[in-house]
């Protein structure tokens, strides 16, 4: 393995003094550093757009997004799938992440994991992958070899395999049908890539899930209307999303949420005056997006 043809292993000139330095100055590198992760990203959005109309398409058929790396890169990817079920009301399955190592590794640092193909591949197959799920393999380097094994496995299924790398012309981009490359560059120490390479991967994972969500009609306006109000920050932010859409008081929202239990119809409900089936037969006619089933009961009474 050459080390030195890896973006991310590269020395930063910028930092060579960095053990000489006050805090301040320290910090003021890092910051500097960090600052170049969004513009790098920026390059790269129509790259991420073609993902998540991959991701969407095979959704709208049953599909999942299923994440996939080790170490860091791991991490993040259940970091970004376990956020989803709250937020979005996805099944546990629609969204998930798959980690070398196991539960184990998300506390503990097991690198001996991230070299294990065969692990990689039976890990991956386990999900029993299909050609409408969406595989991301996350690996800053783009050479982890467990991270390879289960793409390579996804795509003998027939999946879309994406990959999420921090350097050019690597064996993951080879594999990959889609590489979004964020070309970051040189950490502010050497190698360590949970700094500017991981804030690139987070960024990414979370525009492509948004963006997903938002797509699969799972936003309204900017509001997260399918919600699940599992505790009391969320119970008042299901109210006030409902107070916002609707343009009513807290008080109305309450009621509303009392009656139809979920954010949806209840905001249907207070915009349109309907009540009862209505309601609900609009959202499956809409396939859960809330605009398109506001129009239908609308338009219904014109």
């Amino acid at each position: 393995m050459n080390l030195q043809s890896i973006l991310t292993e590269k020395r930063n000139p910028d930092t060579f003094n960095i053990d000489q330095q006050s805090s301040v100055e320290i910090v003021r590198a890092i910051n500097t550093e960090d600052k170049k992760v969004a513009f790098v990203i920026e390059n790269i959005l129509p790259t991420i757009a073609l993902v998540v109309d991959k991701i969407v398409e095979g959704m709208k058929k049953g599909g999942r997004l299923i994440y996939i790396g080790a170490g860091t890169s791991g991490r993040l990817g259940i970091l970004d799938a376990s956020e989803c079920p709250p937020t979005y009301s996805t099944s546990s399955d629609q969204v998930s992440a798959i980690i070398a190592g196991g539960e184990k590794a998300l506390q503990f640092a097991l690198e001996g994991a991230e070299d294990n193909e065969e692990l990689g591949k039976q890990d991956l197959l386990s999900h029993n992958p299909g050609p409408n799920d969406t595989i991301v393999g996350i690996a800053a380097s783009g050479r982890t070899p467990y991270t390879i094994a289960a793409m390579k496995a996804a795509k003998d299924k027939g999946a879309t395999v994406a990959a999420v790398v921090c350097t050019p012309k690597s064996l993951m981009e080879e594999v990959a049908d889609i590489t979004m490359v964020a070309e970051v560059g040189p950490e502010v120490v050497t190698g360590s890539t949970r700094m500017k390479a991981g804030t690139a991967q987070k960024l990414i994972l979370n525009t492509l899930t948004t963006t997903t969500m938002i797509r699969m009609g799972k936003v309204y306006s900017n509001l997260m209307v399918d919600v699940k109000p599992t505790n009391l920050k969320l119970r008042e932010r299901s109210k006030h999303i409902v107070a916002e859409a609707a343009s009513v008081s807290i008080e109305q929202a309450e009621e509303a949420l009392k009656e139809f239990g979920s954010v949806k119809p209840a905001i249907l409900s207070l915009i349109t005056g309907e009540k009862g089936e209505k309601v609900t037969n609009a959202l499956v006619n809409s396939n859960g997006y809330l605009r398109e089933a506001i129009n239908e009961l609308v338009n219904g009474k014109n």
